[in-house]
């Protein structure tokens, strides 16, 4: 029963959704800099990731 518990739980976390989120908006803002600079492509990816990283903890925190 305690891993049906854990199971669910699971699947009711959207913490990882938004780290994903976060990780493909940063990845579809880069593609407007690419030609500019592969450096702001990079960038924005690691920022979408900071991103959705804090909106999880935010959604964690939320959740108590």
């Amino acid at each position: 029963m305690d891993q049906e518990n854990q199971n669910k739980s699971k699947k009711d976390d959207k913490s990882s959704w938004a780290v994903g989120g976060g990780l493909l908006l940063g990845l579809g803002v880069g593609f407007f800099f690419l030609e500019q600079s592969p450096l702001a492509f990079v960038g924005s990816m690691l920022a979408g990731l900071g991103f959705g990283l804090l909106v999880a903890s935010l959604i964690s925190k939320s959740k108590g």
